[in-house]
């Protein structure tokens, strides 16, 4: 019990004199060790749930961070003069399950689904100006739980599936009426001022992934886990599906993420 309490507080000393110099997914290890150890720890004092195989199925409400690389739409919501969006990472809302499928040791199923909004808006000369980015991922999950390491369950898998981001620009003066609204649409010597574009990104993905599933009891779990969202196809498109030329080559919508939840289910491992 003394060793572990030392191995994390030397972790997070660590932690706190180098937090400039890491990255999110070192920070994730790190915080994956504590609690390791601090279960470790309880189930060494006699509170150790006691599973002997690694079976069931659960599901539950998975708050996460993700990281896109959004540059390019900072530099131009900066020359909007609004205020950039977080370059920090942004929180995104979603849920997943999974299901071990028994026929295979110590492999699950599952799916999960993630979204989130990121806006900045401002009055600017006399116009309501907004952009907001959009962001999610949707698909199958397949999850491999190591079977060496006991009292906790860490998988290895992928999420196989398909994700979105985009940018939505607004600038109007908040004056609208019915008919004003299709006279933007119809007015041949476009006076309007009124702008509402949007620019979708729809790709393909094979995500990495991480997960550390710590029992609180027999039905619930706390996950914690990681990975890289990656974007195999990039097809970027305005409004109605229009190609757009010209795409900075760094708006990407790849993205590292660190995911927590609380699993609800008949858990066992």
């Amino acid at each position: 019990m003394i060793y572990n309490f030392c191995f994390i507080s030397g972790i997070t000393n660590f932690i706190h004199q180098k937090d400039t110099q890491i990255n999110p997914m070192k920070k994730l290890l790190f915080f994956v060790l504590i609690l390791i150890s601090l279960h470790i720890s309880f189930a060494q004092e006699g509170e150790d749930v006691g599973w002997v195989a690694r079976f069931g199925a659960a599901g539950g409400f998975s708050p996460t961070l993700v990281f896109p690389n959004i540059d390019a739409v900072n530099l131009q919501i900066k020359n909007m003069g609004l205020e950039n969006l977080s370059s920090k990472g942004m929180i995104v809302y979603g849920g997943g399950g999974y299901a071990y499928i028994m026929l295979v040791d110590n492999l699950r199923i599952g799916g999960m689904g993630l979204s989130g909004t990121q806006s900045s808006k401002g009055t600017i000369d006399g116009f309501n100006k907004e952009v907001k980015y959009n962001y999610g991922l949707g698909g199958f999950t397949v999850e491999y739980t190591l079977p060496f390491i006991k009292n906790i369950a860490v998988s290895v898998g992928a999420i196989i599936g398909v994700g979105s981001s985009s940018i939505e620009i607004f600038q109007n003066q908040n004056n609208f009426t019915w008919g004003g609204i299709w006279n933007d649409v119809s007015d041949k010597n476009k006076t309007t001022q009124n702008i509402n574009r949007k620019i979708t990104n729809t790709f393909l993905t094979i995500t990495p992934t991480l997960n550390v599933d710590i029992p609180l009891s027999r039905f619930i779990a706390f996950r914690i886990g990681g990975g890289y969202i990656t974007s195999l196809t990039s097809s970027w498109k305005a409004d109605n599906e229009q190609d757009i030329g010209n795409i900075p080559s760094d708006l990407s919508s790849s993205s590292f993420f660190i995911q927590t939840g609380i699993y609800f289910g008949l858990i066992a491992f």
